[in-house]
């Protein structure tokens, strides 16, 4: 269509098509459209490794296709690199963070888009305007702490500064809220629909159902690298778009029986943490707890209340300052990682700090705690073979996707699968205890519910679990018993069918069912 002016104007501002892109033994994205409209928030769904994170790389410089064309307004445009993108006013979160660890918040926002007076870096004229963004949308950052010291949610919030930070006017934003707490991620979602009431366009990536229905126009599907659909989202509902994405009906509840709990597996008592961020304030304060077999118990609370160090006290990576830790009746407080891993499994938060060795091939990673049994090696020498027929063994029994199977380097596979591989290792290993921190994080619908089963299963057969969870549905529907945890004490034991999602929420805040 052409305007009166004889410019060509165009319903869609970015237009990615036929876009094709393989990678040894694979075929990420292959022939796909995707139209963005002008002011419209384009959800792009799908199961891990569906080439949704590929096809955005490719918008945003990362990759380059190698067939098919992008478009701006109409007009066909050439993206070779993030510069490249950046001069288009593209911008993109991404789902596993691309931060300078040993520089500050301010320095990694302002990272290649660096503001100069008389030749030298205007520092106070950027830190003025991070601070602004970050009180206008409640992502408040401390702009001089170190991007290595910030828990994961905190490393994400610098992400999505970035972005604000540089103006972009079309947005890329690649599972933003699979970190932050439900009040966050609420006040996020309506952030983004300002975003678009200013003018702007968003590429939103995510596998929750109840995001798209909450701030998306329109859906576009991918299953296996192709586009299975794309929908108006007023048009469609939740089952519908599961089907879309896994290729059968999903159940959304997770089925489980009454257990009896017998044997104390886990005994806490009067446990004192120190905060990671502040060593001189303790983080976890005399915290009592016990956990038994057939049993899962899970610690619910508002991001940055203590979970991530009670969590790491635990599996032995945070120092305790005070009480005890018993596993079996056996006091673990001072033992090493090694040692306790006799005892325990552990699926971390940071799945790349602490999970996983990204450099790598996966098959080596699904023995990381198990390399030296017998099954493995000899006289210190690594059975390859056997190390590869185990690790292709979970391959397919946990469906981890990879561009070259058990060889593939970790690093290269999408964060679905990396955190497939680290549940695999851990879940497979059959320990007493089952330590599992956000567990679904960055998991499709269809893997969130396999591993549902799983956990059930686990703690069926006799397994104690102890779950973190921000994820208020996913607490509700596995717990067996549930704690919540504010400023680092406990303020509250329930049961699912004594208490509401509401009631829990009050408690995660500091507030009491009563207010």
């Amino acid at each position: 269509m052409k305007s009166g002016d004889g410019f060509i104007l165009s319903e869609y501002v970015i237009e990615m098509l036929g876009i094709t892109k393989s990678f040894p033994g694979v075929i990420a994205n292959d022939n796909i459209t995707l139209q963005l409209k002008n002011g419209e928030i384009h959800a792009l769904s799908g199961e891990n490794g569906a080439g949704k994170s590929t096809l955005m790389s490719i918008l945003f410089g990362l990759q380059k296709a190698e067939k098919g064309e992008i478009r701006k307004n109409g007009e066909v445009i050439s993206i070779r690199s993030p510069k490249d993108a950046a001069f288009h006013g593209i911008g993109m979160v991404h789902q596993n963070f691309m931060l300078v660890e040993n520089f500050t918040v301010l320095e990694n926002i302002i990272l290649g888009a660096e503001n100069t007076s008389y030749g030298f870096l205007d520092k106070k004229a950027a830190r003025n305007k991070i601070l602004s963004l970050s009180k206008k949308y409640g992502l408040n950052v401390n702009p001089d702490a170190k991007a290595e010291s910030l828990p994961v949610s905190m490393q994400q919030r610098i992400e999505i500064l970035k972005m604000l930070y540089r103006e972009n006017e079309i947005m890329i934003i690649d599972e933003p809220t699979s970190v932050l707490t439900p009040k966050e991620t609420e006040r996020l979602l309506e952030t983004m629909k300002s975003f678009c009431r200013e003018g702007k366009s968003i590429l939103f990536i995510t596998h929750r159902l109840d995001e798209i229905f909450a701030v998306a126009d329109r859906v576009t599907v991918l299953r296996k690298g192709k586009v299975v659909g794309t929908l108006n989202v007023k048009d469609t509902d939740k089952a519908t778009l599961s089907r879309m994405m896994v290729g059968h009906p999903l159940e959304h509840k997770a089925k489980k029986e009454k257990q009896k709990c017998s044997d104390v597996i886990l005994q806490i008592e009067g446990l004192c943490v120190p905060s990671q961020l502040h060593k001189e304030k303790l983080a976890v304060k005399n915290v009592s707890l016990t956990l038994h077999s057939g049993e899962i118990l899970c610690v619910a609370g508002v991001e940055g209340n203590g979970q991530s160090e009670l969590a790491g006290s635990i599996a032995g990576l945070n120092k305790v300052t005070g009480g005890s830790i018993r596993l079996l009746g056996q006091d673990v407080t001072r033992m090493s990682i090694r040692g306790r891993n006799r005892f325990l499994s552990h699926i971390p938060e940071d799945r790349k700090r602490y999970g996983l060795v990204t450099d790598f091939p996966l098959m080596y990673n699904l023995v990381l705690q198990r390399y030296r049994e017998k099954e493995f090696q000899h006289l210190g020498f690594m059975k390859k073979d056997k190390i590869k027929s185990y690790a292709e063994k979970l391959i397919e029994g946990f469906d981890i996707r990879s561009a070259e199977g058990s060889g593939t380097l970790t690093g290269n596979m999408s964060g679905g699968n990396q955190q497939r591989a680290v549940i695999a290792r851990e879940l497979d290993r059959n320990k007493p205890l089952i330590i599992a921190v956000n567990p679904t994080h960055g998991l499709d619908v269809g893997a969130t519910e396999f591993i549902h089963r799983e956990l059930i299963k686990k703690r069926d057969e006799g397994h104690a679990v102890l779950l973190f969870s921000l994820e208020l549905d996913e607490v509700m529907s596995l717990a067996d018993r549930i704690l919540v945890i504010n400023s680092g004490e406990l303020v509250g034991e329930f049961t699912p069918e004594s208490t509401t999602v509401r009631e829990i929420g009050l408690y995660m805040a500091g507030g009491h069912n009563d207010e």
